[in-house]
């Protein structure tokens, strides 16, 4: 009489085709939600920032952006660019993407902080009309 009887395939040979796939697709999440954190906070950090805060500030109520962009005027996608602190001094170069109903512009921030921040620029750049309101002239 012979022996059919083929010994039990262990854990890994019954389930690796489920298991490869699964583990590989996990990991990438994990990636992909850790550099999701990483960059939404960067993010939240630049608009934390009093040189984020004041600039909008200064574009929101300047009436000749008003009447390029129309009322309310708030950012639309991504900030881009760099800020860094320590203590009270700083420096901050800062693109962010503006728009309201009747169009699209970028507010252009550059400023250095000494106790507070001083704007060596800050302007409206307008898509529509590709004109720049230079937001530091009274």
């Amino acid at each position: 009489m012979q022996n059919d009887h083929q010994p039990q395939k262990n854990w890994w040979d019954r389930n690796w085709k489920w298991f490869v796939p699964t583990g590989c697709l996990g990991l990438l999440t994990l990636f992909g939600l850790f550099i999701a954190g990483i960059f939404f906070g960067v993010t939240s950090m630049m608009k934390d920032s009093d040189a984020y805060k004041e600039s909008m500030a200064a574009a929101q109520n300047n009436k000749l952006v008003i009447e390029k962009l129309g009322s309310p005027i708030e950012t639309d996608g991504m900030v881009s660019g760099n800020i860094s602190t320590s203590n009270s001094t700083g420096e901050c170069d800062l693109q962010i993407p503006l728009k309201g109903p009747k169009g699209k512009g970028t507010l252009f921030v550059t400023a250095e902080k000494r106790g507070k921040w001083k704007y060596s620029e800050l302007t409206v750049y307008i898509e529509k009309t590709e004109e720049e309101i230079d937001l530091l002239q009274k």
